[in-house]
């Protein structure tokens, strides 16, 4: 910890802002423009908020929210009542009222003026005042003397329309009160969309009155019901989020075939049980289209937003190339393939949308030169697609390189620009097609005890890609304010980081859990698809998520650090003394912390599997030592010692207990550079 705090501190105050002329300011996503002024606003006690202009109550409860969050932030009474005789702290000036169904392409800008006196907050309507109380939220610091705003000008406003998070609940379920707060910071980051994985394989989870075998049957009674829904959706409007439905199809759909098997292509029967036959919705059957068309009227009547998502992605050809009514239906209708198929379904299912004034989506999968150009397309595998439908005259979303679940750094979702490898060919009036993206949190490991950790604070990066100018991508930068805004969300009310220490308190059936935290602040769960690659039997998504890998930070900023003080040193010629140091004292720690920490795990049945970790953290700590005495008194390391080591490292490198040991690769950079020391 003391290495993340001394760094942390020195990236605050030694970084600079996007294109390398902005004063650097703890603001994620950074806005548009920002010009400093003189001065700061005291924020204290008589701090008082006025609205003028239009109003409406979504305006009212997001300028009452604010005060409480403000109050929150500074541990200050503010009262949401001001005494009428005195001037207000902060003035909000709304021109025109929200629309009572929040839109695609609604001006979001806002002009934030703060100084010494007082404040102003001016904006087209309540989305930009939302945004614009987001900002000044943001704003406060403490100073010797209270709290303060600094004064200065911002004028913002998003790059993109389609700022969405997609949260899916269909393999386990997620309690509202969760999904709420994950609400709250998609509003504390700019974020307008929530995109909602209904259900999939392993469960159904919305109540349907016209068809309640899908949830009776489907869900093991874990469902949300349409009052829930209607409630839910409410209160992401109120933060300027548009909640946009998935109803998967014709695939990932088989928890609808429990209670309604007509509607597969298989002969069933069906079941909620790990490792399921393949299936996908019939789609040669008039029933399957009477079904969907009475599904989907009563779905789409409870999320007022304009687009629907129908999925659409990874269907399992096998139960239609095996089925023989299907295959002659194919045959009468001269599709060639299964996609044509496929794009006979969607066709289908885009008239019925239609007639219920909603525009469909899909996953790049449904791209089809006989699908009308008013559909939107979401690509998840990889930028070309995005690129092919935009050239095509199709709007599009990239969710490639904003996988969450795949456990990446930051930086590596920070890097991924919607407008970035093929799509930076297109045209301008292509590019205007891409309207946006959408990180996807999906729930293959994911429940509501841990869900906070995986979606935040990376989150916030891809936000701020989506938001922010194009210019804005210093990574340096980003991973400051990042952490700063990381413990403003977790007293937002998100979990992302006091769950990490009850969960390890669990797992080692004691509060002695300093040694354990030594450990686990160096490990990162393994990457991409390999933990459910390294399965030995069928993936039982009614397994319980309690290992260490269920909580450990997706990124560590221990691991990260070490990294960057490593690098510095090396670069230094090795006299660089301030990283010397922090590289010595994590080193000893290391080396130290597996005789404190083997008694620990041998105390639960959850923490045995570490042992290996424990071990090989122990060895890199008395490997980097090594090294380091040879770099810093010229001493030379024979090439007999490094071949070894290096070899010890190959073997740390593999996953144990589905964690990656983060310092395997910066102590490999120490060896390597010990090859030099008897050559100063």
């Amino acid at each position: 910890m003391k290495i993340l705090l001394i760094a942390s501190a020195v990236l605050l105050f030694g970084c600079v802002g996007f294109a390398q002329s902005q004063p650097q300011l703890n603001l994620m996503p950074m806005p548009s423009s920002v010009q400093l002024g003189a001065g700061q606003l005291r924020i204290d006690r008589s701090f008082s908020a006025t609205v003028t202009g239009s109003r409406d109550g979504r305006l009212e409860r997001g300028v009452a929210r604010f005060l409480r969050q403000l109050a929150r932030e500074t541990g200050i009474p503010i009262s949401p009542n001001r005494d009428s005789g005195a001037k207000p702290t902060l003035t909000i000036h709304a021109a025109h009222e929200a629309q009572r169904v929040q839109q695609l392409g609604e001006d979001e800008s806002y002009e934030l003026v703060v100084g010494e006196a007082g404040a102003t907050l001016n904006a087209p309507n309540t989305l930009g005042i939302l945004h614009g109380l987001q900002t000044f939220l943001e704003l406060v610091q403490v100073s010797p003397n209270g709290f303060a705003v600094p004064a200065l000008t911002i004028k913002d406003q998003p790059r993109f329309p389609w700022r969405g998070l997609l949260i899916d609940v269909g393999r386990h379920f997620i309690p509202l009160d969760f999904l709420k707060r994950n609400v709250d910071g998609m509003e504390a980051v700019k974020m307008n969309v929530l995109h909602w994985h209904l259900y999939d394989h392993e469960g159904f989870r919305i109540e349907s009155k016209k068809f309640p075998k899908l949830q009776e049957d489907g869900s093991d009674g874990q469902y949300y019901t349409q009052e829930q829904i209607r409630e839910f959706v409410a209160y992401a409007y109120d933060r300027g989020i548009r909640v946009m439905p998935e109803f998967e199809m014709p695939g990932h759909s088989s928890s609808m075939f429990v209670g309604y098997p007509k509607l597969a292509s298989g002969p069933g029967p069906y079941k909620l049980e790990p490792g399921g036959p393949p299936t996908a919705m019939d789609p040669t059957r008039e029933d399957t289209y009477k079904f969907l068309e009475k599904f989907l009227d009563e779905m789409t009547k409870l999320f007022p937003d304009q687009y629907v998502h129908i999925g659409g992605d990874e269907v399992d050809p096998r139960p239609w190339n095996t089925n023989p009514k299907i295959q002659e239906f194919m045959h009468e209708h001269g599709m060639k393939d299964v996609k044509d198929l496929q794009a006979y379904f969607n066709q289908r299912v885009e008239k019925i949308l239609s007639k219920q004034h909603k525009t469909m989506m899909g996953w790049d999968e449904v791209l089809h030169p006989e699908l009308p150009k008013s559909i939107v397309v979401q690509s998840w595998r990889g930028a070309e697609s995005l690129a092919t439908a935009a050239q095509q005259g199709y709007n599009t979303i990239l969710s490639f390189g904003y996988y969450l679940d795949l456990m990446w750094p930051a930086s590596r979702h920070y890097a991924m620009d919607p407008i970035s490898g093929a799509a930076a060919a297109l045209s301008p009036e292509q590019k205007r097609r891409i309207l946006g993206g959408e990180a996807c949190m999906w729930g293959e490991w994911i429940v509501g005890e841990n869900i906070d950790s995986r979606v935040w604070p990376r989150n916030a990066p891809i936000a701020e890609r989506l938001w922010s100018p194009a210019e804005v991508q210093d990574p340096t930068s980003m991973y400051a304010r990042m952490d700063d805004l990381s413990w403003k969300l977790q007293r937002l009310g998100l979990t992302h980081r006091s769950s990490f220490e009850m969960a390890m308190r669990r797992m080692a059936g004691t509060d002695d859990i300093e040694s354990l935290e030594t450990l686990a602040d160096v490990v990162e769960p393994v990457k991409d698809y390999t933990r459910m690659d390294s399965l030995k039997t069928v993936w039982d998504f009614r397994a319980p998520l309690n290992r260490l890998v269920d909580f450990v930070p997706p990124e560590s900023d221990e691991g990260r650090l070490f990294q960057e003080w490593v690098q510095t040193y090396i670069r230094s010629g090795y006299k660089d003394q301030a990283s010397a140091e922090h590289i010595r004292s994590s080193l000893m720690e290391w080396r130290n912390n597996d005789a404190k920490l083997q008694p620990v795990l041998n105390r639960s049945f959850l923490t045995q599997e570490l042992a290996p970790l424990s071990t090989d953290l122990a060895a890199m700590g008395s490997a980097g030592l090594s090294a380091m005495d040879c770099l810093e008194k010229s001493l030379p390391c024979t090439e007999q010692w490094r071949t070894q080591q290096l070899s010890v490292v190959e073997g740390v490198r593999k996953p144990k207990a589905d964690l990656l040991l983060t310092v395997a690769s910066p102590v490999q950079q120490l060896i390597e550079a010990s090859a030099m020391a008897d050559r100063r």
